[in-house]
């Protein structure tokens, strides 16, 4: 449902809102606080996450114990080759313990990879597990936010939190979760086997952690920055190519392209720089880590062949420890080299928390407080509203709307006519006041409830991808086909609808672009008629057709109003001539109320906005 602008002041580009006011500051949260919330988003997933961590135990353990057996190849070939070289009788290799060896070899890494895969599988059930609950949450979020929260978001922008950083959030969890796991278990286990081997060895292989530490999170400090400015970015785009291209005839008719270009242009470029930079200054941690690697092996493959020559190693010790080294290594540059994926993934996580964090509409009432009687009467008591603190828009307004009865609401642009219907639905809170529908305060009733009894027909018309006959059934969805008939034809829409080649099986495209806009407002007639509310509310419902064919949508709506209240907004005065009472609003407040020959009479501001539409034109 699009939501009307009138009595608003200008919305800001890609979204609805008003001068000053922006959607929620991107403030950078540090990286720890952020990725803790992340992980705790696994915990309905402990038990299957548990289970990860013991078949990736079980997997690291056995891929571990590799290198050691093959240590003991390593000096089985090299005593045999030794004992040959000195001539002893009956000396060489022992290719029976050779191969019981490399068998035992075989099998551990074999194990190691089946239960490897294994987890992998499980992992990725939980990762995606973890990302559908969080799509619910957003999902159910957005629901639950109140309109205003809307008008300060650009359209695009909060596409993109809901879509590509969702996304990113998954491809992040899954690709650096198993190797992060892999990889800290492979990091205990090498550094027990490599203390059991040479504690000497073990010592100068440690010494290299703490600079490696250092360095990645002085790298990772600073392009967790540009990876949220890359992001940022990256909705500030969305937004401007959704309202581009959803506005895109308005652009070419007023030959806007290239100011269009120029900003799509610019935005490009900002987040160009944006990501460029998070690249670049994550980019440095791998090679960074990667000559620390280098140099802490050096260091190990002299001091080891030392250690040969004096003979307090063995050759295969030492093969097995350098093995043992470039493992201890490894796993800290993989996880360096996931630094800047786990940057962005976070990054994008923060967003999104801002989205599920944002302040929420207040609460229904838990039980129904449905009127005993349902008749449509509705009254407001000294309403006082706002959209923003500092420019009050209605002030101590009264009114009652008797049941059946036609309340037409005129007045200029900004006057808060649509305002004021806004409020009746609660899609705006009450400053000061209430409103009550059949004596009951309406912050009573469940939104839910109130709304089921309104039925809505806005100018701005919205149809959705379906038949024709699943947009006029849309708030009724349970009306048999001779109702949605009888509705269509009631509201003219039925002659149009059987000239198309599938008549009600038509299928209207998601933007309504198959049917002209007179028939578009057609439909979502059709649709209000066939809800048949207790209370109605027409904001500008014919501004779309022509004059014939408003001439008889007024005969429909009549037949429509009929025993039920209705509000309708109106700038063509032709079409309220016989509503029960027209209000006259100005700056928020009812400057005049009573019939079309009272405030004619009466030669006030209803006599001036007459004269303007019918006397100064004739």
């Amino acid at each position: 449902m699009s939501t009307p602008t009138q009595a608003r002041p200008r919305p800001m580009m890609g979204g609805r809102g008003f001068p000053g006011m922006t959607g929620p500051v991107e403030k950078a949260q540090t990286f720890g606080p952020s990725a803790k919330r992340l992980a705790r988003r696994l915990h309905p997933e402990r038990f299957r996450f548990g289970a990860v961590v013991v078949l990736a135990v079980v997997s690291v353990a056995f891929a571990v114990a590799g290198p050691k057996i093959l240590g003991d190849a390593t000096d089985i070939i090299f005593d045999g080759a030794l004992a040959h070289m000195r001539d002893i009788p009956g000396a060489g290799v022992d290719f029976a313990a050779l191969a019981g060896v490399l068998s035992w070899v075989l099998a551990l890494y074999l194990a190691s990879s089946v239960f490897g895969w294994i987890q992998g599988l499980l992992l990725n059930r939980v990762v995606q597990r973890v990302v559908f609950r969080l799509r619910e949450d957003v999902e159910h979020k957005l629901h639950r936010l109140p309109l205003r929260y809307f008008d300060g978001q650009p359209r695009g922008e909060l596409l993109s939190r809901v879509t590509n950083d969702i996304d990113n959030i998954s491809t992040t969890l899954q690709q650096t979760l198993s190797q992060l796991l892999t990889s800290l278990l492979t990091v205990v286990g090498v550094l027990v086997m490599m203390v059991t081997i040479s504690p000497l060895l073990s010592l100068i292989a440690l010494a290299v952690i703490p600079l490696s530490v250092f360095v990645t999170a002085q790298i990772g400090k600073r392009a967790q920055k540009k990876f949220i400015a890359q992001w940022k970015n990256t909705g500030a785009l969305n937004a401007h190519i959704e309202e581009a291209f959803t506005g895109h005839q308005l652009v070419k008719v007023f030959g806007r392209q290239k100011e269009s270009e120029a900003e799509f242009t610019r935005r490009n470029h900002e987040l160009y720089e944006a990501a460029r930079g998070a690249q670049f200054i994550s980019g440095l941690i791998m090679p960074s880590m990667m000559f620390l690697s280098n140099l802490s092996y050096v260091v190990v493959a002299v001091v080891g062949g030392l250690r040969i020559t004096s003979g307090t190693m063995t050759l295969g010790e030492v093969q097995a420890f350098i093995q043992y080294s470039r493992q201890f290594t490894q796993p800290l540059t993989q996880v360096a080299s996931m630094a800047n994926l786990m940057q962005s993934g976070v990054a994008s996580a923060e967003r999104v928390f801002e989205l599920l964090d944002a302040e929420e509409q207040e609460p229904d009432p838990a039980e129904e407080s449905l009127p005993a009687q349902r008749r449509g009467r509705v009254e407001f008591e000294h309403v006082s509203f706002s959209y923003r603190p500092e420019q009050p828009l209605i002030e101590d307004l009264s009114l009652v709307a008797e049941p059946g009865q036609t309340v037409a609401i005129v007045g200029p642009t900004g006057a808060g006519k649509t305002t004021l219907v806004n409020l009746i639905m609660r899609f705006y809170e009450l400053d000061a006041g209430r409103i009550t529908l059949d004596g009951v305060d309406i912050t009573a009733l469940r939104r839910e409830d109130l709304r089921s009894q309104t039925g809505m027909v806005l100018q701005d018309t919205w149809l959705f991808g379906g038949t024709i006959r699943d947009n006029i059934a849309y708030g009724r969805p349970e009306a048999t086909e001779e109702e949605i008939v009888e509705a269509a034809r009631a509201t003219h829409v039925d002659h149009f609808v059987r000239t198309l080649p599938d008549g009600y099986d038509t299928v209207i495209d998601e933007d309504g672009t198959n049917v002209s806009a007179g028939e578009k407002q057609l439909l979502t007639i059709a649709r209000a008629f066939l809800a048949r509310p207790s209370l109605l509310i027409l904001d500008e419902a014919t501004s779309s057709v022509d004059t014939r064919t408003e001439s008889l949508v007024q005969h429909a709506m009549a037949a429509l109003r009929s025993s039920r209240t209705s509000f309708v907004i109106a700038h063509r005065l032709s079409t309220i001539r016989d509503a029960d009472l027209i209000l006259v609003m100005e700056s928020g407040r009812i400057v005049e109320q009573g019939t079309h020959d009272e405030l004619l009479a009466a030669r006030g501001a209803y006599h001036r906005l007459y004269s303007a539409q019918f006397t100064a034109t004739a």
